[in-house]
């Protein structure tokens, strides 16, 4: 009896045991334990999958149709506008108004480019529609490129004078340069000459002062600053007034011409930007 009773516990604790290995034993498909991970992915693996999804879409590159918001960025895509034939050399700096953008209207012809610098509060795409409504974008100045068939045509645009052979009362303007006085017609001149250049001053006769006033101005302003290097010849005419500056000068072919700046030193300070 004893020994019956000893042998169904023995295959008591045994059903027990096999029950409980099967339960410890993972529920997976019979395969290596190579190809099971080979199938999981790892997190930086997650990851990586992730963010292609997220990635944004190519950005088109169109710096070159518009401004900068710094002005040789401008400049650079200003050029880029031109749709031209002709090389010409543009400013390395504009002055512009702090906390402005500078922009531009742009048009080229077949032996002629016209660049009106503008300066916006906003920031405003080169040839924008924009840059034409008032009180959108204030004109800095206006520069005109203009081939001419040969250099001696070219030199007829150029108003160039030695004012030392025309006479004239002498005025010293300092830095050992002597300018010559011409007035006629309510009229004031103060002109000289420096290297290649003839520059003059404008005032009204009733204020001869402001000529000479400007023109030392502007000498001494050209001490420490360079005009471009004419072939042959330019000349520049400085108004006290404020309403007819002009600065004109030749590059072989090519006349450059500087207008619509207000101020007469700011006019001067463009045109030295284009000395290389």
């Amino acid at each position: 009896m004893k020994k019956i009773l000893f042998i169904c516990m023995l295959l008591s604790v045994s059903i027990v045991s096999a029950c409980s290995d099967k339960d410890e034993k993972p529920n997976v498909p019979d395969q290596p334990q190579e190809e099971q991970q080979a199938n999981v992915p790892s997190k930086p693996q997650k990851e990586q999958q992730s963010h292609e999804h997220q990635q944004e879409p190519p950005k088109t590159n169109n710096e070159n149709t518009v401004a900068s918001n710094t002005p040789t960025g401008a400049l650079i895509n200003i050029k880029d506008q031109l749709k031209t034939n002709i090389s010409i050399t543009l400013p390395t700096r504009l002055p512009i108004t702090k906390g402005t953008f500078l922009t531009a209207i742009t048009k080229s012809e077949a032996n002629q480019v016209e660049i009106v610098f503008l300066e916006s509060k906003e920031y405003i795409t080169i040839n924008d529609r924009q840059l034409k409504q008032p009180g959108r974008a204030t004109v800095i100045a206006r520069l005109s490129v203009k081939q001419y068939k040969n250099t001696d045509e070219a030199n007829e645009q150029i108003s160039f004078e030695n004012y030392s052979k025309n006479g004239g009362q002498e005025v010293d303007l300092g830095y050992n340069i002597k300018g010559y006085q011409d007035a006629g017609v309510g009229s004031l001149w103060t002109g000289w000459n420096e290297g290649r250049w003839a520059i003059a001053t404008h005032t009204r006769t009733e204020n001869p002062e402001a000529g000479v006033k400007l023109a030392k101005q502007a000498v001494q302003f050209l001490e420490t600053h360079m005009l471009p290097i004419p072939k042959q010849n330019g000349f520049a005419h400085l108004d006290v007034y404020k309403s007819g500056n002009l600065i004109v000068w030749q590059e072989g072919k090519l006349v450059y011409t500087l207008d619509s700046i207000k101020e007469p030193l700011k006019a001067l300070e463009i045109a030295t930007a284009f000395y290389h």
